[in-house]
């Protein structure tokens, strides 16, 4: 099922989108084409990285989750919570007043992600010491994983095939639960998720048959919720203590921010966030432009998990909140004591399998005939303007190009070419307004006093 085909979380209101391309201009992988006006995902492309999301000016691309009722249908109900959901709160909201207001939510059970990210780093420690292979890289980040699948095959070995702690704190607290007598079939595990990437990763996990979690809940939907329970409570003065969960580590308070990684590995260590910062030294790794580097930390987003589409706090904010809660709890260890009782079960589940390419990208999948199409891309690339400017509905004209080849499109579409052909009477005004019509939908190019930043825009 997990390699059948990718779910993406990333999806297009088409009532809303009115193909305006900030979106297509910002893929990291070229996945977005613009067909009959509307924004179009390619969904073998599409890492759900969330840049879209970002920067789509009316909110026409949405995360599609699960619905938070979903917790009912399971008798025990357990949040797991990731740091920087904390971080989002000022500090005079304590994580004890958080856990007890999700649990009025209706979980009964409320556990900390990162409670594995000190077992977690040793195995990977472990793992690196043998790995054949240098830089070897983590595989924290869905949205990077699926980036070296899609875009950087040749390096997929390199890939640590440890669990995050998303998925090892999930295994963990079932098999605690389980332990303590509740039957499996009654245990829900829901992550609270910052990233549209890590809802895709439990839809249709990479190297797994199975999700170990049951479902995922917008992170920004429970802060509000979380938000306005506080501070009903502080305006009527009815604050309770709530309770404590077990502390963690500072080094696993900070695992999800850009360096929270690199802190506890060996050798010479690199950490990368934003995605296109990410692609560019890939790039220079596939290319052997880089040597003598024993780990990458990669993240998807601009200050990590802190920097996600669903985080409704200022990511800047969050980092220096983390960074300041971790302060208070120096000389935790790294790794608690109900994890080192069940060290022998997690070092039996802390792998994943291997990590199969889907190179979507490539033009053909026999060698030659890429080649032949390539050499096709080129002797386009000869006639189109080179001027990138995304009105044939894909984000350049090297992309034109190869739908082109893949006869996705056609030469026609480039407006430039358009003039030409008609200059040439080989292409008729009426016919040239049907093409762009196709792309770009009816009646785009008539006069709207309506659309944003026009006279009449409403906002």
């Amino acid at each position: 099922m997990a390699e059948a085909g990718f779910y993406h979380a990333l999806k297009v209101d088409d009532e809303l989108c009115y193909g305006c391309t900030h979106c297509m201009n910002v893929c990291p992988t070229g996945a977005i084409r613009i067909r009959n006006g509307k924004a179009s995902i390619r969904a073998d492309w599409c890492v759900d990285c969330g840049e879209c999301m970002r920067a789509c000016p009316v909110d026409a691309i949405y995360v599609e989750q699960d619905d938070f009722d979903k917790i009912f249908r399971f008798k025990c109900r357990v949040a797991l919570v990731p740091a920087v959901l904390i971080g989002q709160f000022q500090s005079k909201v304590t994580e004890a007043e958080i856990f007890s207001v999700m649990r009025e939510l209706g979980f009964t059970h409320v556990f900390q992600t990162e409670h594995t990210a000190g077992l977690i780093n040793r195995t990977m420690i472990e793992v690196s010491r043998e790995a054949m292979q240098k830089p070897v890289i983590s595989s924290f980040c869905p949205a990077i994983v699926r980036l070296i699948q899609i875009k950087f095959p040749s390096l997929l070995d390199q890939v640590l095939r440890v669990k995050p702690p998303i998925d090892a704190s999930a295994v963990y607290f079932r098999k605690r639960l389980e332990d303590e007598g509740i039957d499996p079939a009654d245990i829900g595990i829901f992550y609270v998720t910052p990233c549209a990437a890590k809802i895709a990763a439990v839809k249709s996990p990479v190297g797994e048959e199975k999700s170990p979690l049951d479902g995922v809940i917008n992170m920004s939907f429970i802060y509000n919720k979380i938000y306005r329970m506080v501070k009903n409570r502080h305006n009527n003065s009815s604050i309770s203590p709530g309770e404590m969960l077990p502390l963690l580590s500072p080094r696993s308070i900070k695992h999800s921010l850009t360096g929270g990684e690199v802190s506890g590995m060996e050798g010479r260590c690199l950490a990368i966030d934003e995605i296109h910062n990410v692609i560019e030294f890939l790039e220079k790794l596939e290319n052997d432009e880089i040597e003598g580097v024993d780990f990458l930390e990669l993240r998807a987003c601009d200050q990590s998990c802190a920097g996600g589409v669903l985080v409704g706090g200022n990511r800047f904010l969050t980092v220096e909140r983390l960074h300041k809660r971790a302060v208070r709890f120096e000389g935790v260890a790294d790794i608690p004591g109900d994890i080192k009782a069940y060290s022998n079960f997690m070092s039996k589940n802390l792998g994943i399998g291997e990590l199969k390419p889907r190179s979507m990208m490539a033009l053909d999948e026999d060698m030659g005939e890429a080649m032949r199409k390539m050499q096709q891309v080129r002797h386009l690339m000869c006639f189109l303007p080179g001027i990138d400017c995304g009105a044939c509905g894909a984000p350049n004209c090297q992309s034109l190009a190869e739908d082109i080849v893949r006869r996705e499109s056609q030469l026609s579409a480039c407006v430039f070419i358009q003039r030409m052909m008609e200059k040439h009477s080989k292409l008729s005004g009426e016919h040239a307004l049907r093409i762009i019509e196709k792309i770009w939908g009816k009646n785009r190019l008539d006069k709207n006093c309506n659309k944003k930043g026009a006279e009449n825009d409403s906002e």
